[in-house]
């Protein structure tokens, strides 16, 4: 499950990664995906200290995507806000074979899940946005791919 912070992150990297040459203000991300705009900067300042985003100061500066969007991972995404990608909890040693089956399964599961979120990209996502945004459209169908 992703954290609020976490998808408003996305949201705004995602809305970047759609004009990757652009220059975007947080004002204009924030308006963008309706999103809180004093929590976006916090945001998007921690992921620029991460090395995912350049900024430049003035009127016509903003951020941009430090890299392209195939090169950030959601992983790294995650990382970046200092969120912990683990989602499996340490328990003290298990008692019993059945509960030291049950933790080697968490613990798999958890291998899996930071697998996927290191191979899912921007790009990935970015995707996945415009397939849903052609699904909206009654001209168009869902891109598959």
């Amino acid at each position: 499950m992703l954290s609020r912070q976490a998808s408003h992150a996305l949201k705004a990297l995602l809305e970047l990664a759609h004009r990757p040459l652009q220059w975007q203000s947080t004002h204009e991300l924030a308006t963008a995906q309706q999103l809180p705009e004093p929590m976006l900067e916090q945001l998007l300042l921690r992921l620029r200290r991460a090395g995912l985003l350049t900024a430049r100061r003035g009127r016509l500066g903003g951020f941009r995507l430090a890299r392209p969007a195939a090169e950030i991972s959601v992983a790294a995404v995650l990382a970046g806000l200092g969120d912990n990608l683990s989602s499996v909890d340490p328990a003290s040693p298990p008692d019993s074979p059945a509960d030291r089956v049950t933790a080697a399964l968490a613990w798999r599961l958890e291998r899996v899940r930071r697998k996927a979120l290191e191979e899912l990209s921007l790009e990935d996502l970015l995707f996945d946005l415009r397939s849903a945004e052609a699904s909206t459209n009654d001209h168009t169908g869902l891109l598959l791919g």
